[in-house]
């Protein structure tokens, strides 16, 4: 009998579905720079954290209970997975490019690896090590040329940094409560747990938001119901159907993404360098992902 990681070719639909997460969080980057101009970083996080978690209360699925004894744990990945890093993003998109901040986060898998061996303080494989030197050298390559333009662009790449250790955090502590209770239930009593969290900072400047700045709210809107509600129900379903291993490879079109659409949509200058080094961060994180495979 074949390993529930090991699914047959996928078909059509699989890889549409596969792509769609990593297409969505991609934009991500692009929306919360357009949002920024409706209304202040604390505002955007509440508003994408309010509309991620209406849109998931949509699905039954979601809505399921989990034991109570899960509730402080659950708390504490609303808090490192939603609150504090999807506060930091807007705050370092005012000083530095959504496409530097997208590319940036081809090293979120190296961020968790890294935080995995400090939790369990045990070294991981040749391969994983080699892929965690050569993503955390291109991570280096990319935040590089921002480093000196600046105190403010230090700033941002500082945040951004944060955000993806907070992440390695939360991901270390969601993937047992996700497997005890479900993906959709831990997520969305977490983001619950988030908008009560980021209420006291974004309400007031979501009450002073800019209301006639028609474009940069309905990227909040596209950014609340894809990026932080959609998305992650997609990823769920592709998990299912190929396994986490595969489904994590969505995660390698989100720097691509990102750069395109700076470029392309808000005129974004990136240096040579900061690409050079997004595509070395992707590579080291495929063969980490390679080496956990084998």
């Amino acid at each position: 009998m074949s390993s529930p990681e090991i699914a047959e070719k996928p078909s059509l639909t699989d890889t549409l579905l596969l792509a769609t997460p990593g297409l969505i969080w991609g934009a991500s980057f692009l929306l919360i720079a357009e949002g920024l101009k409706a209304m202040g970083p604390y505002g955007v996080t509440f508003t994408r954290i309010a509309i991620g978690f209406l849109t998931l209360s949509l699905f039954p699925a979601a809505r399921r209970g989990v034991s109570w004894d899960a509730w402080p744990h659950i708390a504490l990945v609303g808090l490192v997975w939603m609150a504090f890093p999807l506060t930091l993003f807007p705050l370092a998109e005012q000083r530095v490019s959504s496409a530097l901040t997208g590319m940036l986060n081809g090293a979120n898998p190296l961020f968790t690896a890294l935080v995995a061996t400090l939790l369990t303080r045990r070294l991981p494989s040749r391969g994983i090590l080699v892929g965690l030197g050569v993503g955390l050298f291109g991570a280096v390559l990319t935040a590089w040329p921002s480093l000196g333009e600046g105190r403010s662009s230090v700033i941002g790449v500082v945040l951004i940094l944060a955000a993806l250790v907070s992440y390695g955090f939360a991901l270390n502590l969601a993937v047992p409560l996700q497997h005890r209770h479900g993906v959709l239930p831990v997520l969305w009593r977490a983001l619950g747990t988030a908008l009560l969290l980021t209420a006291p900072l974004g309400v007031p400047e979501v009450l002073r938001a800019d209301l006639s700045a028609t474009g940069p709210l309905l990227s909040l809107l596209a950014l609340g119901v894809f990026g932080t509600g959609i998305a992650y129900v997609v990823l769920t379903t592709v998990a299912g159907r190929l396994g986490a291993t595969r489904a994590s490879a969505t995660t390698f079109l989100i720097p691509g993404v990102a750069l395109a659409l700076g470029v392309l949509v808000r005129n974004e200058t990136v240096a040579p360098l900061a690409i050079l080094g997004a595509a070395v961060c992707i590579a080291g994180a495929w063969l980490m992902r390679q080496a956990k495979g084998r």
